[in-house]
């Protein structure tokens, strides 16, 4: 439960458009924050914004410039009413392929890189000054970047993303260790396998049955509003904790190689 007598929060949601970032958003929401959601679509965040009552501000996190301006967007927000931001959550991302390493295209790895650890380290960059600011008004600031298990362990077809991912919990992690002493969290959520409406779907080139059949007999798999759950649960700890890793699987997901396809029942 919220204190009603602490300051309002504000966070920024990256990747906002779909899938857990949109859940993030929508929960933060109703939690009582402040947010400000931003993705490249327009149009899905326009959505978003009229449905949730968010604020919304279109952005490509592999554009510099962009990702640099995005300080005088919050300072124009804060002008006109909205608390300080103090807590950014580092969803956007995307995986391409599965081929395998001797086929993968380097271009589409170069475009994970550039996505999933370069587009958070841009904002990072960007938004530090914002947060140092909000730590010392309100006492403490947070950063949530959503990783992957698929960071922890390698698996075939896998490697491009994997890396990737692998790459921003190793971020994370330095980033952690270079904020020591500062009231600022540092925080991994890694999922295992969710099902959303478009990331397989993306990843397999619009391959609808191929993306259906991934998830073909697994008892629930989490959803995007499962991860959303758990990442405000983060945000809402007392400030002393600090989750540096939680990483959550369904139950069918007994580890990144061992998925159980069928009901989950006792043994006799």
């Amino acid at each position: 439960m919220s204190d009603p007598t602490a300051p309002p929060r504000h966070a920024l949601v990256t990747g906002a458009s779909s899938g857990i970032g949109e859940a993030t958003v929508r929960r933060l929401v109703d939690a009582g924050w402040h947010v400000t959601g931003v993705a490249r679509r327009a149009d899905r965040l326009a959505a978003l914004a009229a449905d949730s009552g968010c604020s919304v501000h279109v952005l490509d996190v592999t554009d510099d410039a962009a990702v640099a301006g995005l300080p005088d967007v919050l300072r124009a927000s804060a002008a006109a009413g909205a608390p300080p931001v103090d807590a950014v959550v580092l969803n956007a991302g995307l995986a391409i392929g599965v081929d395998p390493v001797v086929e993968a295209s380097a271009a589409d790895w170069a475009r994970m890189f550039d996505v999933n650890v370069l587009g958070a380290q841009r904002i990072i960059r960007a938004l530090m000054p914002t947060l140092r600011a909000a730590a010392r008004e309100r006492g403490s600031a947070d950063i949530v970047a959503v990783t992957s298990t698929a960071g922890q362990r390698a698996y075939e077809g896998g490697a491009g993303y994997s890396a990737s991912k692998a790459g921003l919990r190793i971020m994370m992690d330095a980033l952690r260790l270079e904020l020591a002493g500062e009231p600022v969290r540092v925080m991994q959520v890694a999922p295992g396998m969710v099902r959303t409406d478009e990331f397989t779907l993306n990843r397999l080139g619009g391959d609808a049955e191929r993306a259906a059949a991934l998830y073909d007999g697994v008892e629930r798999p989490l959803t995007a509003d499962d991860v959303a759950r758990v990442i405000v649960d983060a945000l809402t700890l007392p400030a002393h904790i600090n989750v540096d890793e939680l990483t959550l699987r369904p139950v069918a997901q007994a580890a990144q190689h061992k998925l159980v396809r069928g009901p989950l029942s006792p043994r006799q």
